[in-house]
């Protein structure tokens, strides 16, 4: 088969069997079919490289196929793949443990799934059995995932009118804006659930003391605090956790995407002991999952904590993203009736255009390049760079050259259509 044949094949075959209408997305912007990952590179059906910059969302902060999480999914696959659930899981305690040691003081606890999405939908329903009450306050533009509750604190219209009534009781505030989240908080709210950096938002950074004024308010009220990491956690931002750069410990944690060191899927609700007793003292089935904490899945945690922490992860993450964002805003100084902003933290970073449409047609243009981005769901204007934290300075100077030659070649399509 050759590899315009396969492409074809792969796109009737999503057309016949998928989903047709994403699949005329995906081929009116170009994406070809994805074949091998080897480190911060996609390899597609042609053999042609990408610098992956969109990272799975996140997903790759090890890059593609990490050797050490590799290895440790190999060893598992030939011992125990699946838990038969009846018996104690070893695998799974052994990765609650490095998670409550590498999260702030207080989160003790772990519950296992398979993403984010049911990560969120767990801690949604242990803020509300463990307040006994019903009100849930979230943020415009957050997005906590598509599942019916998730959806329903995901600040996006568009996800959401198809499906009404969504779950009832969820009440919204701008992102960042302290006095709208207290005036809102009350004796009736059961939690707040908040991204420490937005990032389908369109990667917005909150003013300095918001995740405070967050744990604050819920302190105050007896509501429980929920911090979406799932996107943002595993070093991501140039710190562990997020949250973590205000001091700040919530009552509950969701992670995924990372978590799996980009080979398996894995989500993780994290919490404190007081909500585990108001939980699960009852019922310790209250809430179950059969796949969740599958060997496999935890094996690749652990090696993905430990990689992390051992090849310092998290302080290349600091070094490598300060260079791409002061790459990205010499970009910006040259084009800048083109290019808004430019912000973030660590290797989570987003591009701001100061019209519609531009982000789409720079996208395009990269992929001609060699390199992998997006935009953000919930604002197309923001492109997100969130590459492997294993990218070096010659991959960064690649990505800043990509990216400045792809806003030049749309800017002269803008100058050529006036």
């Amino acid at each position: 088969m050759t590899p315009e044949e396969r492409f074809s094949s792969v796109v009737k075959k999503y057309n016949a069997h998928v989903n047709p209408y994403l699949a005329k997305l995906l081929s009116f912007a170009g994406f070809p079919v994805e074949v091998n990952g080897e480190g911060c590179y996609i390899y597609d059906h042609e053999g042609k490289k990408y610098l992956d910059c969109l990272g799975g969302y996140g997903t790759f902060a090890l890059g593609h196929r990490h050797p050490r999480v590799v290895e440790a999914v190999k060893k598992q696959l030939d011992a125990l793949p699946m838990s038969g659930k009846a018996f104690f899981n070893e695998t799974m305690a052994t990765l609650a443990e490095k998670i409550a040691q590498s999260t702030p003081v207080g989160l003790e606890f772990c519950f296992f799934c398979n993403s984010g999405a049911e990560a969120v939908e767990g801690a949604l329903k242990f803020a509300k059995g463990a307040t006994q009450r019903h009100k849930i306050v979230s943020m415009i533009d957050g997005f906590h995932g598509k599942t019916l509750g998730s959806l329903s604190t995901t600040g996006r219209e568009k996800y959401q009118s198809k499906y009404v009534p969504l779950l009832p009781g969820v009440v919204f505030v701008p992102f960042g804006d302290v006095e709208a989240m207290r005036a809102v908080v009350d004796k009736d709210t059961a939690c707040i659930i908040v991204e420490p950096i937005q990032g389908e938002g369109g990667i917005r950074i909150p003013p300095e003391g918001y995740l405070r004024a967050i744990r604050a308010r819920c302190t105050e009220t007896g509501a429980l605090m929920i911090a979406d990491e799932v996107q943002t956690g595993m070093g991501r931002t140039g710190v562990l956790f997020a949250c973590e750069r205000e001091g700040v410990t919530p009552d509950l944690m969701t992670l995924a995407k990372a978590l799996g060191g980009g080979v398996m899927p894995i989500g993780a609700v994290v919490g404190t002991a007081k909500v585990w007793d108001a939980v699960f003292a009852d019922n310790p089935l209250t809430h179950t999952s059969t796949f969740g904490g599958n060997p496999l899945a935890c094996a690749a945690g652990i090696a993905a904590l430990d990689t992390i922490r051992e090849e310092g992860l998290v302080e290349q993450s600091q070094m490598m993203g300060a260079m791409l964002l002061s790459g990205l805003m010499s970009v910006r100084d040259k084009h800048k009736d083109l290019i808004a902003d430019v912000r973030g933290r660590g290797c989570m970073i987003g591009v701001e255009f100061s019209m519609d449409e531009i982000g789409e047609l720079c996208v395009a243009q990269m992929l001609i390049r060699g390199m992998c981005v997006a935009y953000t769901l919930n604002n197309p204007r923001v492109l997100r760079f969130e590459p492997p934290l294993i990218i070096n300075e010659e991959q960064v100077a690649f990505a800043v050259k990509t990216f400045e030659e792809a806003v030049h070649e749309v800017k002269n399509v803008l100058t050529y259509l006036d």
